[in-house]
């Protein structure tokens, strides 16, 4: 049955490529020329096909907002969050205004349909400053080197993994000790390498194996000498995560992931007094109120700053 169902599955997405081919190629080229991640413009594919398949071959030129806020709520039913409901809107949206600009549809159903409110206070996951050391030390396997340099880029540069995964060998000056890191939205930024951080990088350039494609200048390549994938960074951060957890109860284990690791970054230069914008620069993040979310304290941060006061009141007044 299960191999059934796999077929209809395959089926059906082969019937929308071949039903809308111009058009997701389109919007392929418009994402490409737009600067959009690998990581982006397959979970957009993705999330448009999806949406493609609820039309039931549907020309676009017909299709209302309605169908629109149809394939959203049936995301929610199937367990969708905020987040992701967002991110498949935003991914709809995207389609359509790239339809508009090469004149292959004339309206966008997705313009207006109003974003779900996530929750902007949420505190985002990180590891406690003390429980880095005890991480990396998790680290290990025939390409150890290579991957603690990755996790040191992550944890004390606070680098993306779609970032990590775009590095090029001359990205890095071991004279200057810089590294230049291209990130979101096309924007090239320059991050001085601490001394400890460089080690490791020339170590991993040293162990670096030789690309089987002369053209290869990827900083971090695979067992094949291709550069290291996205999923691939994302799986070897979660097995390290599994032996850095492996000797507390599941019921204690956070849900960690590459991402924590610049999350760690931010949280610890902010509690170390580092200025918010130059944090937000470090960061690469285009808004200040993005860097906001990790000014957040804990409580017994609240506790210790509340102990300072020096509180006298007059018995009178009891």
């Amino acid at each position: 049955m299960k191999k059934e169902l796999r077929h209809v599955e395959l089926d059906t997405t082969k019937e929308i490529d071949e039903i809308y081919t111009e058009e997701l190629e389109a919007f392929l080229i418009w994402m490409k020329d737009a600067g959009y991640t690998i990581h982006t413009q397959k979970n957009y594919i993705g999330d448009v096909k999806q949406f493609l398949r609820t039309l039931r071959d549907k020309p676009l030129d017909q299709v209302k907002k309605i169908h629109v806020m149809s394939y959203l709520s049936k995301a929610r039913e199937g367990g969708a969050g905020d987040s992701t409901r967002n991110r498949k809107h935003a991914a709809v949206n995207s389609f359509f205004k790239a339809l508009q600009e090469f004149e292959l549809c004339s309206t966008n159903p997705a313009a207006g349909i109003k974003k779900a409110k996530t929750e902007k206070n949420r505190m985002p996951v990180y590891l406690d400053e003390k429980d880095i050391h005890p991480f990396l030390l998790a680290v290990e396997g025939k390409y150890a080197n290579r991957n603690m340099a990755i996790f040191l880029l992550m944890v004390y540069m606070g680098l993306r993994v779609g970032e990590v995964h775009s590095l090029n060998v001359l990205d890095y000056s071991r004279e200057r000790r810089t590294l230049d890191v291209f990130g979101k939205g096309r924007k090239w930024r320059t991050l001085p390498v601490p001394e400890a951080v460089c080690d490791f990088v020339e170590h991993a350039l040293e162990e670096r194996l030789t690309p089987w494609r002369g053209k290869e200048d990827a900083m971090f390549v695979s067992q094949k000498g291709r550069r290291l994938a996205v999923r691939t960074i994302q799986q070897i951060a979660t097995e390290t995560f599994e032996r850095f957890q492996q000797d507390k109860g599941i019921e204690r284990r956070e849900a960690y992931s590459s991402h924590k690791l610049r999350h760690t970054f931010a949280t610890m230069l902010l509690r170390k007094g580092a200025d918010l914008r130059t944090v937000q620069e470090l960061l690469g993040h285009s808004s200040i109120q993005t860097t906001t979310v990790y000014t957040h304290v804990t409580d017994r941060e609240k506790e210790k700053a509340m102990d300072k006061l020096d509180i006298q009141i007059p018995i009178s007044g009891l």
